[in-house]
């Protein structure tokens, strides 16, 4: 059974992978290979993921009782390259 918790990991996860595709494959093709096709391609659901992402965890915090400080952790590793991947292990990944 799926819960808000496992449904904000499966978003932190594709917002993720969206943002490493954009970064590591997209952004390069489009500057070196001249071809752009690629971040129009992942651009917008990588912006609908980190909207989603962040409204959730806006959401999750209270329930999964975070203070500040992890909140801005959180938050913060949506902008870093494989950010959402410790989010998950670090504070996501329990058994509660």
């Amino acid at each position: 059974m799926f819960s808000f918790k496992n449904i904000f990991r499966l978003v932190a996860l594709l917002e993720g992978v969206s943002y490493l595709l954009l970064l590591f494959i997209a952004t390069p093709v489009k500057y070196y290979g001249n071809d752009p096709q690629y971040v129009k391609l992942l651009g917008m659901p990588h912006g609908l993921l980190f909207i989603a992402y962040v409204a959730m965890a806006s959401m999750l915090k209270k329930d999964l009782n975070w203070n500040q400080r992890t909140f801005i952790v959180v938050l913060l590793a949506s902008v870093i390259p494989f950010g959402t991947f410790y989010v998950d292990k670090k504070f996501l990944n329990s058994k509660k």
